[in-house]
């Protein structure tokens, strides 16, 4: 890791133009994997509750995750959990499901958030103003927050679809396209689940069509 906290040392200091507490971060899970919904979160955090601990989802355990869920779900001023579906995904591409996804989580706050904080270097075209930080889920609390509900809730979705077609191996993937995913891809075909404008599954259908 210390590669990337180099990285993250090296990018400006995170100057925010917003000085209330109805400020939400936003991020998302699941631009990368052939099966499943992206999944976003928008969180604000009460300022009053701390929680300690929050980071990068990435770089945290599953168990930590879970418990930091929880203690989010407990803690902050308002949360919510939002996905844009693989047909969706297929329809309008991962870029614009990707922000689509982050608008639902957005909407379903209460109370509305006045300021938005979105992880990465684009908006997803809200109507509520604020700012992209690129490795956002390192750099403020509340993309960290929003970033380790997006990954709960997506890994559990994998682990119910690992419930249902087990031979996939996605509770060990979790749908990205690694040796084992697209090996049984190839041997069993694709699901409903599956984005069919990926390249791999695209593959994989072309061979039976």
């Amino acid at each position: 890791m210390a590669g990337a906290k180099r990285k993250i040392d090296s990018l400006p200091p995170l100057v925010i133009d917003y000085q209330g507490t109805l400020l939400a971060g936003v991020d998302e899970v699941g631009r990368g994997p052939l099966v499943g919904a992206v999944v976003a979160a928008a969180v604000i955090l009460d300022p009053r509750r701390p929680i300690a601990g929050l980071g990068d989802s990435k770089t945290l355990s599953a168990k930590r995750r879970e418990v930091l869920d929880g203690e989010i779900r407990d803690k902050a001023l308002a949360f919510c959990v939002a996905e844009a579906s693989s047909e969706e995904i297929d329809t309008l591409n991962i870029y614009h499901a990707t922000h689509l996804a982050m608008r639902r989580a957005i909407d379903g706050l209460e109370p509305t958030p006045e300021y938005l904080l979105v992880d990465g270097n684009r908006l997803p075209g809200h109507h509520v103003p604020g700012q992209a930080v690129v490795k956002g889920d390192a750099r403020h609390p509340a993309i960290a927050a929003a970033s380790i509900l997006a990954k709960v809730a997506r890994d559990a979705a994998m682990l119910a679809l690992h419930g249902r077609h087990p031979d996939y191996g996605f509770a060990r993937h979790k749908g990205y396209p690694t040796v084992e995913h697209l090996a049984a891809l190839e041997r069993l075909g694709a699901l409903s689940e599956h984005r069919r404008s990926f390249a791999p599954v695209k593959r994989q259908l072309a061979l039976f069509s």
